[in-house]
């Protein structure tokens, strides 16, 4: 496949600065009314890994996530390319960068109740144009994780959206006060 210059311009559309994605949800696990500890393990529900695909002539996957990485705000640098960095190094430009897995969150519950332990990630996708000044141009799109989060709920609490709300309605009774939206 033909190279990329090395010195295009890249630009963005549809980007999506924190997306958050479930990576992984517990069964309930039931407390009695003095609480105790959570340790049920967690159920990898989704793939939260980096990507870059691209059409057209080939573009460095670490320059692409570098610029989507400027884009985003996820990398303050005041370098044009990754070419260009001396010295310093982001995670969020290695496309072989894994979030941690969905290991089984241990917490301690001072009550008791029905509880769900889980993990997400937030994401960063947007698609993108290379330009080159001779007018080779490579299209694609590419995202990557940047924060591993987590949290446990309780299926009788209300917990509003996102990861929390995804979570319960994975793991809870139909109809448990954490399946509804607020």
């Amino acid at each position: 496949m033909a190279r990329a210059c090395a010195d295009g311009t890249f630009t963005w559309t549809d980007v999506e600065k924190r997306t958050e994605k479930l990576t992984g949800v517990s069964t309930v696990q039931e407390l009695g009314k003095d609480g105790g500890r959570l340790t049920l393990p967690l159920k990898r529900v989704a793939e939260a890994l980096p990507s870059v695909r691209t059409k057209g002539p080939a573009v460095s996957p670490a320059e692409v996530l570098f610029s989507l990485g400027k884009e985003t705000g996820e990398i303050e640098s005041d370098a044009a390319t990754l070419a260009d960095v001396n010295g310093d190094t982001w995670a969020f430009t290695d496309v072989d960068d894994a979030p941690p897995p969905p290991g089984g969150a241990v917490a301690t519950m001072e009550d008791g109740g029905r509880f769900v332990t889980y993990a997400g990630v937030r994401e960063a996708s947007g698609t993108f144009r290379y330009t080159c000044d001779d007018g080779r141009t490579t299209t694609g799109r590419a995202r990557h994780w940047t924060v591993d989060v987590g949290g446990v709920l309780s299926c009788d609490e209300a917990v509003g959206k996102g990861l929390a709300h995804e979570a319960a309605r994975r793991s809870c009774r139909p109809g448990d006060t954490a399946t509804k939206k607020i």
